[in-house]
């Protein structure tokens, strides 16, 4: 069953006025009220945007887009790689949810990234880098193997999913976008 939802547009519209408030914000102004927890576990979720991000503890989508409970739908995984698992839980917010809009959102300084190109880890670790190591090649460039790093996630997403769902206000977008941990910023890449 699918949830109607805003458009694509009109959420990379409060992603991006999120990011500005947060720019100088000293504490995250999204709704964690009792209210909103009540009206969520009465009526369920609809949340605007499906984010995919590392599990860095620097990177706070929620705080980062100043959203509350119920408006983002946040996948977490160590160099937001994309995988069956990654891959469910986007059909499922966009199939079912109706979210217009997949982000996939890298950061600058990220671990998984440098690991992938600066050692050889083993154990489970190295599912993670070798799938960046795909995505990244040669690239020496920190900032720029992490551009490629979601670039691969969003070709992932693209090429495997059939999530388009219409023309216009009705078809969902993907796209990719760098955090600047440093400065709070988030660019999108397209």
């Amino acid at each position: 069953m699918h949830k109607e939802n805003i458009s694509a547009a009109e959420a990379m519209k409060r992603l991006k006025e999120g990011n500005e408030k947060y720019l100088s914000a000293k504490t995250s102004t999204g709704d964690v009220s009792p209210e909103i927890r009540k009206d969520t576990f009465e009526n369920g979720q609809s949340p605007y945007a499906v984010i995919i991000t590392c599990s860095d503890s620097r990177v706070i989508p929620e705080s980062i887009f100043m959203a509350g409970i119920g408006e983002l739908f946040v996948i977490r995984v160590a160099g937001n790689v994309m995988d069956k698992h990654q891959l469910g839980s986007v059909e499922y917010a966009a199939g079912h949810l109706g979210c217009k809009l997949v982000v996939v959102l890298g950061h600058e300084k990220c671990g998984a990234v440098d690991a992938a190109m600066n050692s050889e880890p083993d154990g489970y670790v190295k599912f993670i880098t070798d799938e960046i190591k795909k995505a990244i090649g040669d690239e020496k460039d920190a900032v720029k193997a992490s551009c490629l790093n979601v670039e691969r996630s969003v070709s992932v997403i693209k090429d495997s999913l059939d999530i388009s769902g219409g023309e216009g206000d009705d078809a969902v977008k993907v796209c990719g976008a760098l955090y600047y941990i440093g400065s709070g910023e988030v660019k999108f890449l397209d």
